[in-house]
């Protein structure tokens, strides 16, 4: 009963369909006289589609329905004289029946439609596949394949707001109305198809259709903003820093908390006096070979870089994010970096530039950190002792060494290798710090320092030298005098009268020779004949030449 009612309402649907459409091109062409008459074929039409509706009244129209005659003929369609459809949109008309394809397609074009007709489920499906429509009119009773199956073919490839369809039938059963809804249909109309709706649903779909297309391009064009200011902003913070500016409400805010984290300090070994025999471009491109090698390897373990400080770098691990491991990674870091000197002095090497050793200090404890400046400039930064403590004990470390304090060496003592390990007084502690070499690093980390011999030649002759004692960067006035006795490219052995503390730096130069020094500091004292072991760090040739 249900196809008979459908295959009765289809031609009276097309009768009326074919009189507007007849209606607007004879008003077009001033032929006024003939629309009485069509104007009575069409409310014959609409009376004969109200009685079959009456007839079959078990099948009920369902809500929505698009037209509502009357006796007299008036119908909703007549509003759509006025109604305009989107210039250039283009549409897909998918129906079997060749007078409504013919019918809907002309009345479409009419209005500003770029019109496809598609005359069964398969060639709509082609048609999809290989074309580019702004939306589809799809009809729900076709033979073979069905409206239904070529919906949910369809969107199975393109969400409704890609390609909009609105369903089109005779039937007007709610349930099969749900079920394309359901399947993904964007909205519907029943048949007769009252133009004046159709085309405020076609334009309806189509403005929500092209928004949300519009607001997908913006969210891509702000994802590719957002990522160019990560990108750059993420060449002066790290990528968390970066995150907590850019993301949270408060993260450019003035404040600061108490945090515990682990402090590393780096110096390149001898490198502002190396920069005084390159070119500027030398000096920035061996800067930028380390710099850009190591500030890998910290972000890659989680760390904020602070600052460049020359050919220096200071890190933390611990802020902006917390983690229970801090000062492991702090210690992998280091030792990761310390074993990438190799490949960063072979980019030096095959650049013609000469190679440089890296010190490395890590300090634990707590500090303040937050953003710190003002309005106009700021910094995220840490303020506290640990800093200040990370400098002074980067300051004893030698090239390719790693120095860790007491509270460091706590984190990790179960699976660190230190090689030696001593008390110190740094200048501005008003107590002794017990720092350790760091060799080693086992468990899940597996990480070593390569081992390296000192092999040291005894000279035939003694050189006689003198020596000042370096006080931070500055040159101490007493000038003491020795002998070297032993020497390699590295590091040498210096009788002398004047006495000498481990870890002092000096500045050595050839007794009565052109004035060139080089810059050493004491790794050991034989207490028996008070001579010392010293490793040179910058400039070993104004001995060795």
């Amino acid at each position: 009963m249900r196809r008979l009612r459908h295959d009765m309402r289809t031609p009276l649907g097309q009768i009326i369909g074919y009189s507007e459409l007849v209606e607007e091109e004879v008003s077009d062409r001033g032929h006024d006289d003939l629309i009485p008459d069509l104007e009575k074929i069409r409310g014959a039409a609409q009376t004969l589609l109200r009685l079959v509706d009456e007839t079959f009244s078990g099948d009920s129209v369902a809500p929505g329905a698009e037209v509502a005659a009357n006796a007299e003929g008036d119908t909703t369609t007549e509003s759509a004289g006025d109604a305009e459809g989107v210039p250039g949109a283009s549409v897909l008309v998918v129906d079997d029946e060749p007078n409504n394809r013919d019918m809907l397609a002309r009345r479409l074009a009419g209005r500003g439609f770029e019109v496809t007709t598609a005359e069964d489920g398969a060639s709509a499906l082609d048609a999809i596949w290989n074309g580019n429509f702004d939306i589809v009119i799809l009809d729900i009773m076709m033979p073979g394949i069905s409206g239904m199956e070529v919906l949910e073919a369809v969107r199975k490839e393109h969400s409704p707001s890609e390609l909009p369809i609105i369903m089109a039938t005779a039937l007007d059963a709610s349930q099969m109305i749900a079920d394309a809804l359901r399947l993904g249909a964007n909205d519907y109309v029943t048949k007769p198809i009252d133009l004046a709706a159709l085309l405020a649903r076609l334009d309806n779909q189509l403005s929500l259709s092209r928004a949300t297309k519009q607001l997908a391009t913006f969210a891509q064009q702000l994802e590719l903003r957002n990522a160019f200011i990560r990108k750059t902003f993420g060449r002066y913070v790290s990528d968390e820093v970066a995150s907590s500016v850019l993301e949270s409400p408060d993260g450019l805010e003035l404040r600061g908390e108490k945090r515990r984290v682990t402090i590393m300090m780096t110096d390149l070994r001898g490198f502002t006096a190396l920069t005084e025999s390159l070119s500027p471009v030398e000096v920035v491109a061996i800067l930028n070979n380390h710099l850009g090698k190591m500030a890998e390897i910290i972000s890659n373990w989680n760390g904020t870089i602070d600052e460049f400080i020359g050919d220096a770098i200071l890190a933390f691990f611990g802020a902006p994010t917390m983690r229970e491991d801090d000062a492991e990674r702090a210690v992998a870091c280091a030792l990761e970096m310390q074993c990438a000197m190799e490949q960063v002095n072979a980019e030096n090497r095959r650049q013609g530039l000469p190679g440089v050793e890296m010190g490395i200090g890590i300090a634990t404890g707590d500090v303040i950190v937050g953003n710190i400046g003002s309005e106009h400039r700021t910094k995220y930064a840490a303020v506290g002792t640990p800093i200040n403590l990370a400098a002074r004990v980067e300051s004893y470390s030698l090239g390719g060494e790693i120095l860790i304090d007491d509270s460091s060496f706590a984190a990790v003592a179960d699976i660190a290798r230190v090689e030696t390990e001593r008390e110190v007084h740094p200048k501005g502690m008003d107590h002794p710090v017990l720092i350790r070499q760091l060799v080693g690093l086992g468990g899940s980390y597996g990480l070593e320092l390569p081992y390296r011999v000192i092999e040291m030649d005894e000279l035939p002759e003694p050189i006689e030298i003198e020596f000042a004692l370096l006080e931070g960067k500055d040159i101490g006035t007493g000038r003491e005098s020795g002998i070297v006795t032993a020497l390699s490219s590295t590091a040498g052995v210096v009788n002398s009268d004047a006495v000498v503390e481990e870890l002092s730096n000096l500045r050595i130069e050839v007794a009565g020779g052109s004035g060139d020094a080089c810059y050493a500091k004491v790794v050991s004292v034989s207490e028996a004949d008070g001579s010392f072991v010293v490793r040179f760090t910058s400039g070993a040739g104004a001995l060795t030449a």
